[in-house]
């Protein structure tokens, strides 16, 4: 008899098991992660949980195992450590992706100064995890979650994958938090500002003018986009609207795509086989951009900074300037706020 008034006591059970229901909401940065440490197992575990993802990697699945633990894991392990090990943040032992995100959500936070809403991050890759995360906005008492994958251009292997990793987390739930997700960003004029700007405060403190301007996005597998992915048509539209934002020529900018990764083709034309093609022609002073990545990371201050760097000047060039991404800039964190505050709308 207690346990059937308990039943119909409408306090009893709701009210010890109530996740929610303050009307709090939540907003969950999302990025792609980086491994915990450069050491060999460390990273073999964040390129195992990478690179078994089958966004990420569409092959059959028998196949791709044996290549990728019985080949991939064994060597590919010490090379990425060394890579990481020349971007690392050794003051907090992390990688730089990790430190970006961590102060955009932190300032985020600072900027949309209301106390209905919790930021938080979190990456789709080694920690931290997506689900605790979410599990931990709901504990807050978060209703609602809004997911804010930061990946300008829309891909299945980053913005779906991402996605997914927070669904799943929501299946583990018997009581759900509703869920919004913003969209993809590509061609938003508060980015293609933003992006432009950059640049433009960029170009001003180098000590030459660059006769031509990269932009790199990173590449993808051209069946991905044959099968129907937008990815490659968001870049193209994000490289124009920047350059005519720029009012940049046209000969003097080019759209390039790196990190080609196994014996498929990828999207063309590779990054730095233009930038070696450049320099052999004859250009001596490059600049690059990376409207593709909202925060620096592997990619970007090693792939771009270092490797493509080398390249260029290994083969003729004499002057090269990275741009950095927008990171936690202010202009950064103006266009977070905006996509935020506007997804949010009739929520808040």
């Amino acid at each position: 008899m207690k346990g059937a008034r308990a039943l119909h006591d409408p306090e009893s059970l709701s009210a010890r098991r109530r996740p929610a229901g303050s009307g709090l909401i939540g907003v969950l940065l999302l990025n792609l992660g980086t491994p915990d440490a450069t050491d060999y197992w460390s990273m073999r575990r964040y390129l195992k949980e990478f690179l078994s993802d089958r966004r990420v990697i569409e092959e059959p699945r028998l196949k791709w195992w044996m290549i990728l633990n019985l080949i991939i894991l064994t060597v590919r392990p010490h090379r990425k450590g060394k890579d990481y090990g020349k971007i690392w943040n050794r003051e907090r032992d992390e990688g730089p992706l990790k430190t970006i995100t961590r102060e955009q959500a932190s300032r985020l936070q600072a900027a949309l100064a209301d106390e209905r809403i919790v930021v938080d991050w979190a990456m789709r890759y080694a920690s931290p995890a997506i689900a605790p995360r979410v599990a931990q906005l709901q504990e807050q008492r978060c209703d609602r979650i809004l997911l804010v994958p930061l990946y300008p251009q829309y891909a299945a292997a980053t913005t779906a994958t991402a996605c997914d990793q927070a669904f799943r987390a929501l299946m583990a739930l018997r009581w759900q938090p509703t869920i919004r997700v913003a969209p993809p960003y590509y061609n938003e004029p508060v980015y293609i500002d933003a992006v432009a700007a950059s640049i433009r405060s960029h170009l001003v403190t180098l000590d030459f003018e660059p006769e031509a301007l990269v932009a790199s996005f990173h590449g993808m597998p051209v069946k991905y986009a044959e099968l129907g992915d937008p990815y490659h048509d968001q870049c193209q539209q994000t490289a124009r609207l920047v350059r005519e934002k720029l009012g940049w020529p046209a000969e003097r900018w080019h759209t390039t795509f790196q990190s080609r990764f196994g014996s498929d083709p990828w999207l063309e034309p590779y990054t730095i086989d233009t930038v070696e093609r450049m320099a052999k022609s004859g250009v001596r002073r490059l600049a690059m951009v990376s409207p593709g990545f909202a925060a620096d990371c592997l990619e970007t201050l090693e792939e771009l900074n270092m490797e493509n760097r080398l390249a260029f000047l290994r083969s003729g060039g004499e002057k090269f300037a990275y741009i950095p991404c927008l990171n936690a800039s202010p202009l950064a964190m103006g266009v977070i706020e905006h996509i935020v505050r506007r997804e949010l709308a009739g929520w808040i």
